[in-house]
């Protein structure tokens, strides 16, 4: 059994978005469906934190959760900034039970106990968003982190952490979120978001002790980094 992780899915088969018009998207589904078929197993987890989906709403999404459920392995999937379809959890969780797609699970405001690991996060937010309502986005996203923490806690093993956005960059870092980081005993944290020339900034950290990548799916080259075997 493993734990993997990639972001940034951007899976359109039910929306006309392709992501193919960018620079290293061309024919990305089918480089995502062969590398994840290549390394990932049945009894394997892959977490996929954020933008999942171009869809603009929770139906619009049934065909890249088909897409999704088709591959091996249990995938925890948490908001990205570009998840339009992203409703209530118990809406969610209705429409991937009524759909069979039984593979999937919502992270959100909660936690997954994976062998020895405890998935947790959250979406966060941008730190250099200067608009009047980021401050209460990011503190909202703070108490949403704090809280999955919490159950990740009570569920024990090491904390695995996943962000959509990145908590820091080589010049500056999200304090609400990132002192909560720092109040738990966390060693490692995963985010995406990041694309293209800005990867270099973010790719790898390692401060206060917690060990920070950036897996979003054009960097790893579509295919799921594996985080750990157990």
């Amino acid at each position: 059994m493993s734990v993997f992780a990639i972001g940034d899915t951007h899976l359109s088969f039910g929306t006309d978005k392709p992501m193919d018009v960018f620079r290293g998207w061309t024919s990305y589904t089918e480089k995502l469906r062969e590398n994840w078929i290549k390394s990932v197993g049945e009894n394997d987890t892959v977490v996929i934190p954020g933008d999942i989906s171009w869809a603009m709403r929770l139906e619009e999404s049934e065909k890249d959760f088909e897409f999704l459920h088709s591959l091996p392995g249990e995938k925890i999937i948490l908001k990205g900034n570009h998840d339009y379809w992203w409703s209530t959890k118990g809406k969610m969780d209705a429409f991937l039970s009524s759909k069979g797609f039984h593979s999937i699970k919502i992270l959100h405001n909660n936690a997954y106990k994976v062998g020895d690991f405890a998935i947790c996060g959250t979406r966060g937010w941008f730190f250099d968003d200067d608009e009047p309502h980021s401050e209460k986005i990011i503190l909202r996203e703070a108490m949403r982190l704090k809280t999955s923490l919490e159950c990740a806690m009570k569920l024990g093993g090491e904390l695995l952490v996943f962000l959509h956005y990145p908590p820091l960059s080589s010049t500056q870092k999200c304090d609400e979120i990132y002192n909560i980081l720092l109040q738990y005993p966390v060693k490692r944290c995963f985010y995406g978001h990041i694309h293209a020339d800005m990867t270099e900034k973010y790719s790898y950290f390692f401060k206060d002790g917690i060990e920070f990548k950036l897996v979003s799916a054009d960097y790893l080259k579509f295919s799921p980094l594996l985080i750990e075997e157990f």
